[in-house]
């Protein structure tokens, strides 16, 4: 007698759908796209808010906004009744459909704490297979301790570039007047880390416990909350970010742009010379390897 097997394993995007929906849920909130102009002037009005942005220098506008989702490309809105607590927004790049590129994501500070962020990015996430596109890339601060966690941890999402000056100055209330580097994080949407992060249970790195396995501290914050930089001469490497640039741009800036330049150096001289970063600490560790896959 033949054995038959039945999957019974949800399709991914079923599967996908579902945990953007229950993300949603447990933040209290409706994730939806967005295409009608009062929608999009809402969202351009959001992000304004968060980043503060010279006079003339908005984030986005609402006709670019119109005219991306007139093209295809996505907009998504997180509402708690009829307030937009949260917005992201992306669009495709080559070749056709092979990517979707997430330029700007924000939530107002009324909806810290409540999960919106990866409510909204469950839900591109969900759009995006529905599209058939496997792959949504995008840039954050590296310094920046809470996304790092939030990309690499929360979404397994993983860094492929180190970009020095991407945007150049940008003159706002996050990002100063400095130089705007940025890691290009790629989150592979079917992967069984991405898969298992999406469900609640992403993988998680122990700097402490690396440490005492030999793992080496390239960047690490000295007495005066400085960065120190050591050898990276270990498999594994452990580079530290200070735990809240922003702050410490506004009341030192002499050092924070010491940070600018200290993780140019160590985190990217360590990916242009072919290592990976596998994770990253809440604790404030972005972890290494070094060795090749």
């Amino acid at each position: 007698m033949t054995e038959v097997v039945t999957n019974t394993a949800p399709p991914l995007r079923d599967e996908a759908a579902a945990a953007a929906t229950a993300a949603a849920t447990a933040s209290g909130v409706q994730v939806r796209t967005l295409a009608e102009v009062a929608d999009l002037t809402a969202v351009t009005r959001l992000f304004e808010s968060i980043w503060r942005p010279a006079p003339g220098n908005q984030p986005v506008t609402s006709e670019l906004l119109r005219a991306m989702v007139s093209a295809g490309n996505y907009v998504g809105g997180a509402f708690d009744g009829p307030d937009l607590l949260g917005a992201c927004f992306g669009f495709f790049g080559g070749p056709a459909k092979g990517g979707l590129h997430s330029h700007i994501a924000g939530v107002a500070t009324a909806g810290h704490g409540r999960g919106i962020g990866f409510a909204l990015k469950l839900h591109q996430r969900a759009w995006a297979l529905s599209q058939d596109v496997p792959v949504i890339s995008w840039t954050f601060d590296p310094l920046v301790r809470r996304n790092a966690h939030f990309n690499l941890t929360k979404l397994a999402a993983l860094p492929e570039q180190y970009l020095p000056d991407f945007y150049g100055p940008m003159n706002d209330g996050i990002n100063g007047a400095g130089d705007t580097d940025r890691l290009m994080a790629v989150w592979d949407l079917s992967s069984p880390a991405v898969r298992a992060a999406a469900e609640g249970k992403p993988a998680r790195f122990d700097a402490a416990t690396l440490r005492a396995r030999g793992a080496a501290v390239a960047l690490a914050a000295g007495s005066d909350g400085g960065p120190v930089t050591g050898p990276a001469d270990a498999p594994v490497v452990l580079v530290g970010v200070p735990p809240d640039i922003e702050a410490l741009r506004r009341a030192d800036p002499g050092r924070g742009r010491a940070w600018r330049v200290a993780l140019r150096e160590v985190l990217g001289g360590l990916l242009a010379g072919g290592a990976s970063v596998i994770g990253f600490d809440r604790a404030g560790w972005y972890v290494v390897s070094k060795e090749q896959t």
